[in-house]
């Protein structure tokens, strides 16, 4: 399945749950998109339940299924509690540690960015969002692009960075200082039917 690229804020509305994680995107209209989306009370079963939740988390990200999966599949093997695992691999990508630090107003604006190569890690350029960034690594802007725009504007916006990161706004650098805990992620989040999803 292709990445969704239509409207953000209906597919808020339809899982009911802030994937920009700003609630501006169910702040005018906390009910599903169309012409029902107000009336509509269906139960869900125990498998619907699950399966909303990995969307609402595959959305929040921006994965496709393919890659959504991989990263499951790879957070199953890793020692410790698998949907805590899944979270921090999430967090982890270069796209997310772009957005986390303010580079970029949204995930998707992140991922452009880092496509585009305006993006150094250790001083190298990476344009591959997935990259999985290790904690001690330096997320910069590239030299050519320190007056980005897009960039610029996101960064005068951004009003609080994550304890695990730290940013340093006029030099457009930022550090992956630690692992974040769970308590440190969004709270909305039920990882553990994420697993029993896949594990069913």
């Amino acid at each position: 399945m292709a990445r969704y690229t239509g409207p953000a804020y209906k597919k808020s509305r339809r899982l009911g749950f802030s994937t920009l994680e700003s609630g501006k995107d169910l702040a005018r209209r906390p009910y599903a998109p169309g012409m029902h989306g107000k009336d509509r009370k269906k139960k869900s079963s125990e498998y619907g339940i699950q399966l909303q939740e990995k969307q609402k988390v595959r959305f929040m990200y921006g994965l496709t299924e393919k890659q959504f999966h991989k990263v499951f599949d790879k957070a199953q093997k890793m020692p410790g509690i698998a949907g805590e695992n899944l979270l921090v691999l999430l967090e982890s990508r270069l796209d997310n540690i772009v957005y986390r630090l303010g580079m970029a107003r949204t995930r998707r604006a992140a991922r452009q960015i880092v496509n585009h190569g305006h993006i150094l890690v250790n001083g190298k350029k990476v344009d591959i969002p997935s990259y999985r960034v290790m904690p001690g690594d330096i997320v910069s802007v590239k030299e050519h692009s320190l007056n980005h725009a897009a960039i610029n504007d996101a960064i005068e916006q951004k009003t609080a960075v994550p304890s695990y990161l730290e940013f340093d706004a006029k030099n457009k650098a930022g550090k992956y200082v630690r692992i974040p805990e769970r308590s440190e992620l969004n709270s909305e989040i039920n990882e553990q039917l994420i697993v029993e999803y896949y594990n069913r």
